[in-house]
C-alpha cells in the first residue's frame, strides 16, 4: 500500500497541472493472487488530515504508535472486482534510518528508505487476507513530475541472510544514470556495496523492459506477477547475488510511456476521482 500527497500515477492529478497536491491524495492498497483488488481513489483536500505521527485519506489512515506503524484501510477497489478492502496492517520496523538518496543531481527527487526490514501483520476482512512476514516501507519526495527527469527506472529490495539488499537504477532524460546498490543491516546501518551487473530478464505482458542486479553468468526470473501496467511493473522476482539466491519485490518504471497523453483516459477507469469528503 502506499499514501499519496499528490498523486504522481493519478490521471487527474496530471490533469490538474499538477499545482495543488493536496488537492489529489490517495491511500493505494492492492492485494494479489486469487481475487485480488485494487484501490487507488483520487481524494480532493477536504479527505486531508497530517500531523506529525499521522496521515489520513478520507476513511484510511497511517499512523506512527509506539515505534510501529499502525495502518487502517477502509476503501472500495476498481473495476473489474469492485468490493470493500477493509481491515488493519501493522509494520513493526526492526530500526528506522535517517538515509537519503537524492535521484537527480539537483535533488528535485529523492528516495528515503525508512524501515528497510521490518516485520509487518496483514488483517483484511476478507478470506485468505490475513498472513504474517517480512515486510519494507519507504517514503519518495519530489518538486517536479516524474516524466520531466526520468525515462526509465528499476528498483529492488531483497532479503538476505545478514539483511536486505536494495538496487536503485535510474535513466534521466540528461542521458546520465544513476546506478545504487544499498545493503541494509537490522540495527539501521546501511553502506553502499558494489553489485552484481545489471541483467534483462523477461519482458511483461506489455512489453515493458526490465532488468535487475543478478551474479554473472545468472539469469532473474519472475516467480510471481503482481501488477502489470503499460507503463508500470510490480513483481516477486528470484535472482542471484554472491552466489546468494534471493527473492525480492521488483518494480520497472517507463516514464516515457507514462507521458503518453492516450495513457490518462485509460487510468481513470482504475483511478476514481471523489473530490469531496467530510469527516
Amino acid at each position: 500500500m502506499i499514501g499519496f500527497i499528490g498523486s504522481v500515477f493519478s490521471p487527474w492529478y496530471a490533469w490538474s497541472g499538477r499545482g495543488q497536491p493536496d488537492n489529489h491524495c490517495c491511500i493505494n492498497v492492492a492485494t494479489y493472487g486469487k481475487d485480488g483488488r485494487f484501490a487507488m481513489t483520487d481524494r480532493g483536500r477536504t479527505a486531508l488530515r497530517q500531523s506529525r505521527d499521522c496521515l489520513q485519506v478520507g476513511p484510511s489512515s497511517l499512523r506512527w504508535a509506539d515505534g510501529r506503524l499502525e495502518i487502517d484501510i477502509d476503501e472500495v477497489s476498481s473495476l473489474p472486482l469492485i468490493s470493500r478492502m477493509r481491515g488493519q496492517i501493522t509494520l513493526t520496523p526492526s530500526a528506522v534510518t535517517g538515509i537519503e538518496l537524492p535521484l537527480t543531481p539537483g535533488g528535485e527527487h529523492v528516495w528515503r528508505p525508512v524501515a528497510p526490514i521490518a516485520d509487518i501483520s496483514v488483517n483484511l476482512e476478507a478470506q485468505g487476507w490475513q498472513f504474517e512476514g517480512h515486510g519494507y516501507f519507504d517514503s519518495n519526495f519530489g518538486t517536479r513530475p516524474l516524466e520531466h527527469d526520468f525515462n526509465t527506472w528499476t528498483w529492488a529490495r531483497y532479503p538476505t541472510a545478514t539483511g536486505a539488499t536494495c538496487f536503485y537504477d535510474v535513466k534521466r532524460r540528461d542521458g546520465s544514470v544513476l546506478e545504487t546498490a544499498i545493503n541494509f543491516l537490522p540495527d539501521g546501518q546501511a553502506r553502499h556495496v558494489s553489485g552484481p551487473p545489471a541483467t534483462p530478464f523477461r519482458r511483461t505482458l506489455w512489453a515493458l523492459r526490465r532488468n535487475t542486479r543478478a551474479d554473472p553468468g545468472t539469469t532473474p526470473k519472475q516467480v510471481k506477477p503482481m501488477l502489470d501496467a503499460p507503463f508500470y511493473s510490480r513483481s516477486v522476482v528470484e535472482t542471484q547475488i554472491d552466489a546468494q539466491t534471493v527473492q525480492g519485490v521488483h518494480e520497472a518504471l517507463d516514464l516515457r510511456r507514462y507521458a503518453n497523453p492516450i495513457l490518462k483516459p485509460m487510468l481513470a477507469v482504475r483511478v476514481p476521482r471523489r473530490a469531496r469528503w467530510r469527516f
